[in-house]
């Protein structure tokens, strides 16, 4: 375990450059990935809608579209989240002042 009142520049690279290197990577990729299947998706809940001839049938596929694009903006908005805070935390961690021991 690391005490944060004595942790070196050398130490903290260790700790952070994996992550910022797997987050740096990952997150396009799922931004991509949650784009692609949130397209296919709508498209699929949208044909729904449209086929649809009871008006039962037709409100639920109305509801299901809805709550599928409210799904995938909150999943767009909180990777996009996850990148900004990865690059505040870069700024952070690179003019952090270390305490030489």
């Amino acid at each position: 375990m690391y005490n944060l009142l004595a942790v070196t520049e050398k130490d903290l690279n260790q700790i952070v450059k994996p992550l910022l290197e797997v987050l740096g990577v990952l997150t396009p990729v799922l931004l991509g990935v949650v784009g692609a299947i949130g397209a296919i998706w709508c498209i699929v809940l949208g044909v729904k809608y449209a086929k649809a001839d009871d008006p039962q049938e037709h409100e639920k596929a109305k509801n299901g579209l809805k709550n599928a694009i409210i799904g995938f903006v909150l999943i767009f908005v909180l990777l996009v989240a996850l990148q900004l805070a990865v690059t505040i935390f870069t700024n952070w961690y690179r003019t952090y002042d270390y305490i030489v021991i």
